[in-house]
């Protein structure tokens, strides 16, 4: 079976926790969805984890040369 796409296991998250929240459940039940939830969770981070690793720039160098740095929401490079 395919991975789920991030939102899809976010939503499934927020879902289970719902339902775990309501309190319906059964023990067995709410122990079988706890189970899918701390698997999601797992999936969630690493796939976040995944993401900033990718959200590096390249930004110029005087020399011209290029640098990696990590992304800074709001930054204004001087290329810009």
């Amino acid at each position: 079976m395919a991975e789920p796409k991030f939102e899809e296991a976010m939503q499934r998250l927020e879902d289970i926790v719902q339902d775990l929240e309501d309190g319906n459940l059964s023990l067995e039940d709410s122990i079988k969805i706890f189970e899918e939830g701390m698997k999601l969770v797992s999936y969630c981070s690493r796939k976040l984890e995944e993401a900033e690793q990718k959200v590096n720039l390249l930004i110029k160098k005087g020399e011209g040369g290029y640098a990696l740095r990590p992304f800074e929401p709001g930054r204004k490079d001087e290329a810009e």
